[in-house]
């Protein structure tokens, strides 16, 4: 394939032509050239748009892929069209599946399954057999199998030891372990955000101190491997400092934590899902079930405080936490419906239309560089010489979500207009046009 990208500003922090406006001539999925006025073959591929830009391939740290065993709900071949459709190149799929992701064969399906698609799939497998917190998976099996990180999904570590266990396990290879911080003891039968906005709607509170008392916990163990781990002067065996994400955090006292943990050199990292950047819980006030999400929206304060943590550093990625769920479970009573909502297609728009104050080359390295970087993915570069991993878009035009990729609905961002469009990407040798 030739393609001819036409009069695009870079976006891309490590590119000497970050913020520059060029051509690119893409030639059998590399960069071959990059100038201005390049002069094209006869019969070669133009894109052309007003305000163009180009970055890196975008990626997306978490999404629910829902294949193999709820394919009613998604499957990975939509699950790609609604990625590329949203302007991404790679996503990272969580184990939540039907077999949980906790052996080779699954991850293998997964991996086969993805072959030929618009996006590249990353797997994420299971800490515990069947994601149930019991049992530890053979993780350094499913580490050379190709997982690129640890998790047991929407399931968070209750048990201390494992947790602890995992860090020291994952150590010599420099593995990613993601958990989702909540203390599912205190938030049995909960519906929302326990706060003012509960009490008024008559549901069951959720509250923020079940994710906070979890972080707090789970840093006491990652400074006690790190401190162990120096003490007995491990770092000749070739491994890295256990790595320790906290996937989806919500309140503001939970990015003051990891404020303060990064602050001391602890190997943290933390992300937030986008509709948390968007929503706080007074949008639950009309019972739309689009919204009953886990974590729940918060309050007004903790979404400025989450843009805040974006702004300097300690929220390290912003991620779709895409979670497809069918009519069935949607179109139910408030407290009988599932959690979850899809978000592939709306990230960058939702984060334009909503942006309180961070750069444009800020947010692009929230889906690109810092993701890679976490789940030590190779780092992709716009420069001459280099694959073709890219996404173009712009992020002053306004569009209409009107129609999803998905197989499932559960939007509240259907018939709304966005700032902020993707008009395609270039991966694997191919343009995908939104």
């Amino acid at each position: 394939m030739q393609l001819l990208i036409r009069a695009a500003r870079v976006i891309d922090a490590a590119s000497s032509f970050d913020g520059q406006t060029c051509d690119l001539l893409i030639e059998n999925g590399l960069i071959r050239q990059i100038g201005t006025d390049l002069i094209a073959d006869e019969g070669v591929q133009v894109v052309a748009a007003n305000n163009l830009h180009v970055s890196p391939g975008w990626i997306d740290m978490r999404a629910s892929a829902q294949d193999p065993g709820f394919e009613q709900k998604e499957d990975l071949t939509s699950l790609c069209r609604a990625a590329a459709a949203g302007g991404f190149t790679d996503v990272a799929v969580l184990p939540n599946t039907q077999p949980v992701v906790d052996a080779k064969g699954t991850l293998g399906y997964i991996r086969r399954m993805a072959e030929g698609q618009p996006v590249s799939i990353h797997v994420v497998a299971a800490i515990t057999q069947k994601a149930a917190g019991e049992n530890f998976t053979d993780m350094l099996d499913l580490h050379h199998a190709g997982a690129v990180a640890f998790s047991d999904g929407h399931h968070p570590l209750q048990n201390p030891d494992l947790l602890l266990k995992t860090l020291q396990y994952l150590q010599p290879v420099g593995g990613l372990l993601m958990n989702r911080p909540e203390e599912t003891l205190l938030t049995r039968y909960g519906q929302m955000h326990e706060g003012v906005q509960s009490t008024l709607l008559g549901l069951k509170g959720m509250p923020a101190l079940a994710e906070e008392i979890m972080i707090e916990r789970d840093l006491r163990l990652l400074d006690y491997v790190t401190r162990v781990e120096i003490r007995e002067e491990q770092e000749p065996t070739g491994g890295l400092p256990p790595a320790l994400h906290f996937s989806t955090i919500s309140t503001a006292r939970s990015v003051e934590l990891i404020r303060r943990a990064k602050a001391e050199g602890m190997p943290v990292s933390c992300d937030v899902a986008v509709h948390q950047l968007v929503f706080d819980d007074s949008a639950l006030a009309g019972f739309d079930t689009n919204l009953k999400v886990n974590p729940p929206l918060r309050t007004a304060h903790d979404v400025t405080a989450l843009w805040a943590g974006l702004s300097d550093g300690t929220i390290d990625a912003v991620v779709s936490d895409h979670q497809p769920q069918d009519a069935e479970s949607k179109n139910v009573e408030f407290d009988m419906a599932e959690f979850g909502m899809i978000g592939l297609e709306t990230v960058f728009g939702a984060m334009m239309t909503y942006n309180r104050g961070i750069s444009l080359a800020q947010l692009i390295e929230k889906i690109t560089t810092r993701p890679r970087q976490l789940l030590r993915l190779p780092p992709v570069l716009i420069a001459e010489g280099e694959p073709a991993r890219l996404t173009l878009f712009d992020p002053a035009d306004s569009w209409t979500f009107s129609q999803t990729r998905s197989k499932s609905l559960n939007t509240p961002f259907l018939g709304k207009t966005l700032t902020g469009r993707v008009i395609g990407t270039v991966h694997q040798g191919r343009l995908n046009q939104t």
